[in-house]
C-alpha cells in the first residue's frame, strides 16, 4: 500500500488500544473531519490538517501539504457537489484509525464501499488515505 502507511491494511479487529489522556480522541478527531467533508466546509477541513496533510487516493496518487490538500478539496467539492461518506465502523489503533463505510455520489466511480486509514497527530489529520473496500 502507497502513501502514508507502510504496513499492511488493517481491518476490523482491532480495538482502541491506549487511553487518550493527552488530547482528543482520534476516533473523534477522523469523524469531525468527515463531517466537514459531508458539509463541505473546506475551511473546517483546512483546520483540521497537519501542515504536513498527505492525501491518498484508491488510485494511489498522492497529494502532499495543506494548501496543496485544500486545493484539492476545493476542486472536488466543486466538481462533485453530492459526494458524501456514510461511516459504519470506526476503530482506532493509537493514532491510526481505520472506518469502514461507503461514499454515495451521482458519479459511479465515486460510489461504493470504502476503507479510510487516517493517521490523527495533536487532534489533526496528518494524513487521509481512500481505499476501495
Amino acid at each position: 500500500m502507497s502513501g502514508c502507511f507502510s504496513g499492511p491494511a488493517r481491518g476490523l479487529q482491532y480495538r482502541v488500544s491506549m487511553a487518550y489522556q493527552d488530547g482528543p480522541d482520534p476516533r473523534s478527531v477522523v469523524v469531525a473531519f468527515n463531517d466537514r467533508i459531508n458539509a463541505r466546509d473546506l475551511a473546517g477541513l483546512t483546520d483540521l490538517m497537519t501542515e504536513d496533510h498527505t492525501f491518498v487516493d484508491p488510485a494511489g496518487a498522492v497529494v502532499r501539504g495543506r494548501a496543496a490538500c485544500t486545493a484539492a478539496w476545493r476542486g472536488f467539492f466543486a466538481a462533485f457537489t453530492d459526494y458524501r461518506n456514510v461511516f459504519a465502523a470506526v476503530v482506532a489503533d493509537g493514532d491510526t484509525v481505520t472506518v469502514i463505510g461507503r461514499s454515495t455520489c451521482s458519479e459511479p466511480a465515486l460510489a461504493g464501499p470504502a476503507r479510510w486509514t487516517a493517521t490523527v497527530r495533536d487532534g489533526k489529520v496528518a494524513c487521509w488515505q481512500v481505499t476501495d473496500a
